[in-house]
Parts: structure tokens; sequence; C-alpha cells
């Protein structure tokens, strides 16, 4: 989650002047970095920022690795669902993407992918998915994930248009991706079943099974390993002591990448 992001607009909103007393910012989600370079875009960029996001370490280690464990760990806490022979459509193919749908392909499950992007799309096309539009797959899927960064990915037309039993959660960001807000009307019920689990009913008896109210499945159900999190941490700790301790001058008002000699969470990796 973009906490930092929220953050930086929290303070340029209620107390612009802090910004004198800050050397910078750490950011390391997808969403978060997009809103980064937004700012820098539009000159409202008050201190240098650092792009950890895109450091391998958090590429392929807490968006990747991590997503391909935890998104099996947290479904199986709250649903107890069996994975062979489940149909399951994984919005988007990024990082997080390929992590579940991976992992979901192990287990036996059948996996198709939605994309927009060509290369990602390309990816998933040779790592033996099949590519679909949502609106394709969306009556007969046991399992929608989203995996994006984007809002309202899953719209109410497509939860209207789910099947009974369909379980649905958010691996991307916050509690954007699902049109949650949509279902809170009053021809639709909301039974609790138990800690992160509701069941969404329809009028006709159709209820779908939504977990954590849209927000991340695996900040919400599961546990994140220590180690995924010590390699993440140390990580911005680098990015952070880069830019308190940089000569004046050398980083601007704007988005950098964190510095490829920085490698102290590689060394982290090569010691265990």
């Amino acid at each position: 989650m973009d906490t930092v992001m929220d953050l930086t607009h929290w303070i340029f909103k209620k107390y612009p002047n802090m910004f004198k007393m800050i050397k910078g910012i750490v950011e390391e989600s997808v969403t978060g970095v997009h809103r980064l370079y937004q700012l820098s875009k539009a000159g409202r960029l008050c201190v240098p920022a650092m792009n950890v996001n895109d450091s391998i370490t958090k590429q392929k280690f807490d968006n990747l690795y991590c997503c391909r464990e935890s998104i099996l760990d947290g479904l199986k806490r709250s649903t107890d669902v069996m994975f062979g022979g489940k149909q399951v459509v994984v919005c988007g193919y990024g990082e997080v993407g390929k992590g579940c749908s991976a992992a979901l392909k192990a287990m036996g499950s059948v996996v198709y992918v939605t994309e927009v992007d060509p290369i990602c799309a390309l990816q998933a096309c040779m790592d033996g998915f099949r590519l679909v539009k949502l609106n394709e797959v969306i009556r007969q899927v046991d399992l929608v994930i989203t995996c994006t960064g984007n809002k309202n990915v899953v719209a109410r037309e497509y939860l209207d248009r789910m099947k009974n039993g369909c379980i649905v959660c958010n691996m991307g960001h916050s509690n954007t991706e699902i049109d949650v807000v949509s279902l809170r009307t009053p021809e639709l019920t909301w039974e609790k079943v138990r800690s992160q689990v509701d069941h969404v009913i329809w009028p006709d008896g159709k209820r779908i099974i939504l977990l954590a109210e849209g927000r991340l499945l695996n900040l919400s159900c599961s546990t994140v390993p220590t180690f995924v999190l010590s390699i993440t941490a140390t990580t911005q700790a680098l990015a952070l002591i880069e830019l308190y301790n940089a000569p004046e001058g050398r980083y601007k008002q704007d988005v950098y990448l964190l510095p490829k000699k920085m490698g102290g969470a590689m060394k982290l990796v090569k010691e265990v």
C-alpha cells in the first residue's frame, strides 16, 4: 500500500511548510511511485523522491515471490477453498499477477489472464496462460483476483454477472480495484461469514464471496514472510540513507531510481 504517498498528500494539503524539514521521500509501491511521477510532472514535488519499487529486490522478492506464496495462504485461511480444477481469472500480469498466476497454476487451477499491456500480455501467453477479456469469462470463473493497481477493474456490471459462489479478492492496490461501493445498496444483503469474509447476496439468492471488503488480501488475510519484509525494509533503509547523506545539489525535486551501487539487500540474500 502506498501509505507514504497518502502521507505526502496529507502534508501537502495540511502542512506544506513541513517540506522545508524533509530531505526526501521513499516510496516502494507501484501505485505510490505512479503518483510520485504525476506530482513531478505537474511540478508539485517539493523534495527529492526515491523510487524503490523498481529496484530488483522489491520487484522480484516482494511483488513476485511474496505474492506467489501469500495468495494461496490468504485464500486458504479465509475460504478453505480447494484450488484443483477451479477456473480463475487474474486481472493484470505484472509482477504480482505473475506470482499469483504461477501459484494457482501449480495447484491445478485453470488460469485465465487479462492484460492491456502488450509486453505483459505476451509474457502471459509465453508462460502458458490463456489471455481473455474479463467479460468473456466472468460468468464461468470460480475466482476473480485483481492485480492491476487501477480503479474499478471489476465494476458492478461484472459483479452482477458472476456465478453463485464466486470468490472475489484484490492483490493490487488498497480497495479501489473492486467496485465495492456499488455493492452497498439496499437491494443487496451483506452477510459476514467470518473475519475478512462477506457474502454479498443478490435478490435472486445469488451470492459472491468478497474477501477483506476489497482491500489487499495478502495484508488482510495472510501473513507475509519475514524474510521478504526484511529485504524490502533493507532496500527502503538504503534509499533513506542515500537521500539523507547526499551532498547538496545531487538530488533535485524529482523522482530517482535507487542507485545500482546500493546492493545491500542483495548482500543480505547472499548471506542467507
